[in-house]
């Protein structure tokens, strides 16, 4: 049995190819709601609206498997709903994620998840009462070639570029257009972690 909680539209969940007698999924979105009710709900998955950071609808020692990809989890409820020896594997953006182009477009902000480190995220399931298996962090590169696209990629972060805006940045993008025209691109770091824990 998997359940996958924060599921988004239900896109990666399917292409796991998982049976899907055997597979439940949880998302709290309204808009991913509906299309998840649309997409998954027909085909025989356990779908139910939840919010992942809370109580999971699901009864003691359901699941073989947890996933969560980017998602918010509570470790005492996955711990509860997995049965023994049960895994929950996630990959969660970390607190560092995109500072430098943060800095860059807007001001020197607090990260909206400060708490997104490996360690720490990894001491909150132990102190559940899991057995970290293996976890993993990486910052990587990331490079803008174009205004435009580096400004696009702004706007659909808000949680990360709050108010951001062309009107409310210009000075800060006319500057961002000097560096890209001196160096040829604008670079920043994304932060990821990976964490595999069984109970």
């Amino acid at each position: 049995m998997l359940l996958d909680i924060d599921t988004g539209g239900g896109g990666f969940l399917l292409s796991l190819e998982h049976p899907y007698k055997n597979t439940a999924a949880t998302e709290n979105y309204p808009p991913n709601v509906e299309l998840c009710k649309e997409k998954l709900l027909p085909l025989g998955i356990s779908f139910c609206q939840a919010d992942g950071g809370g109580k999971l609808p699901f009864d003691d020692n359901s699941f073989d498997i947890v996933i969560n990809r980017h998602g918010s989890f509570n470790p005492i409820e996955i711990f509860r709903v997995l049965k023994k020896s049960g895994i929950f594997i996630t990959q969660q953006v970390g607190a560092e994620n995109d500072r430098e182009l943060v800095e860059l477009l807007c001001c020197k902000l607090p990260p909206p998840f400060p708490n997104q480190y490996a360690q720490k995220v990894s001491d909150d399931f132990k102190n559940a009462g899991f057995k970290i298996l293996q976890q993993e962090e990486c910052f990587c590169p990331i490079r803008f070639f174009d205004l435009g696209a580096l400004t696009w990629f702004a706007r659909v972060l808000p949680w990360e570029f709050p108010n951001f805006s062309v009107d409310n940045n210009m000075e800060n993008l006319i500057n961002a257009q000097k560096i890209l025209e001196n160096k040829g691109y604008i670079e920043g770091k994304t932060h990821r972690f990976f964490i595999l824990a069984q109970k």
